[in-house]
């Protein structure tokens, strides 16, 4: 059976192929390794894998065919280093300082707003913003930051 044209090839030099066997083999790294180094292994252009498709090598090794075109993919394009190690996920700057959370409590804590019994997750947000503490914060946030506090507002 002949694999689909595929966009992406996986062509492992002998070096490759040796590194990864030997990572499969020692079995003293991250499962998550094993099983991308297995995968390469199987998607590697040599006569001995070509009844290897997709859907195969996915049910063998427990990954989606998505996986495994995007393991294709980073090889071809990063190499393969990139496929054995994990992403670097950039966090977003943390918008809530101590002194914006000191703010967002003292509100909680005031008096409501005129026509209202008491504050809601909502009414604190929109006076967040009113009063220029942050140019914008959802509910959720200063829920957030008021369950840290575990503030009982007195009821």
């Amino acid at each position: 059976m002949l694999k689909p044209n595929i966009k992406y090839k996986v062509t492992l030099s002998a070096e490759e192929r040796e590194f990864l066997q030997k990572l499969i083999k020692k079995g003293r790294t991250a499962g998550y390794r094993i099983c991308r180094a297995q995968i390469l292994l199987a998607l590697d252009e040599i006569p001995s894998n070509e009844s290897w498709t997709d859907e195969k090598i996915g049910k063998a090794y427990n990954s989606s065919i998505r996986t495994i075109g995007n393991i294709r993919k980073e090889f071809v394009e990063e190499g393969l280093q990139a496929v054995l190690d994990r992403k670097k996920t950039e966090r977003p700057p943390v918008k809530i300082s101590g002194e914006v959370e000191a703010r967002i409590i003292a509100i909680s804590c005031s008096e409501p707003p005129e026509g209202h019994s008491r504050w809601t997750l909502k009414l604190i947000a929109n006076k967040v913003v009113e009063l220029e503490i942050l140019d914008s914060i959802s509910d959720r946030s200063i829920g957030t930051v008021l369950k840290k506090t575990k503030l009982s507002h007195g009821l």
